[in-house]
């Protein structure tokens, strides 16, 4: 059950999606990067289909301008857009590489049903529901990479030299990303000071739990090299 004498919405939604969190964040993908023990076909198939992810979740934070109800949240998203246009997807693409695929064979991927199914969700999320509902189906992939980057950071021998994803590690790990991480804290908190009653949290505790299935469908995909 969700800690509710927390004030950090956040937290509460991880309490009460315990087992789709876990399964996303202690995937067999996430310790295979960690150990360094990944297979590189595994990360690569990763990397190309979430550009690809990237370019939709820029879509999302293009209809949070929209569905912003005054300039401080219009403003806010728009951030949020241009540090995915003009930051993560230039850091991405120079990722992807350095693991020897170029930006044109990107943008010729197709997309795997996981992505399909996933960045969809969260777009008809976004859609159908208000700023609240959207970021809670944005944060387990916004909140759940930084929280990954730490976990992995501190393993022995994560950022050594040795491990082929050090740098996917550091990049999460970092203090620029932790930065956005508890940036979207702090905007799903303010949001729900707004909006957030007893009825309504069993509805966004479904879209977070399914948020985090479709995470951890993703790291499935790259796994398995689904289409």
């Amino acid at each position: 059950m969700p800690n509710d004498q927390s004030n950090d919405l956040f937290d509460r939604l991880a309490d009460g999606a315990a087992p789709e969190w876990s399964r996303y964040v202690d995937h067999a993908f996430v310790r295979g990067m960690g150990d360094g023990s990944l297979p590189e076909a595994a990360f690569r198939h990763y990397l190309a289909q979430d550009y690809l992810f990237l370019t939709h979740f820029a879509r999302a934070y293009a209809l949070a301008i929209y569905k912003g109800r005054n300039l401080t949240e219009m403003r806010a998203s728009l951030n949020g857009l241009k540090a995915i246009l003009d930051v993560e997807m230039d850091l991405h693409v120079g990722l992807c590489a350095g693991w020897g695929i170029p930006e044109d064979e990107l943008e010729r991927t197709p997309e795997a049903k996981a992505t399909m199914a996933y960045t969809r969700y969260v777009l008809e999320t976004g859609l159908r529901g208000d700023l609240l509902d959207l970021h809670v189906a944005l944060s387990p992939c916004v909140i759940g990479y930084a929280e990954i980057g730490r976990r992995l950071a501190a393993l022995p021998g994560a950022l050594d030299d040795a491990n082929p994803y050090r740098v996917w590690i550091a990049e999460y790990a970092g203090e620029a990303y932790q930065a956005v991480a508890a940036s979207a804290r702090e905007t799903l908190n303010r949001l729900a000071a707004d909006s957030l009653t007893p009825a309504r949290f069993p509805r966004l505790l479904t879209i977070f739990a399914q948020a985090s299935r479709l995470e951890a469908d993703f790291w499935d995909m790259g796994l398995t090299l689904a289409d």
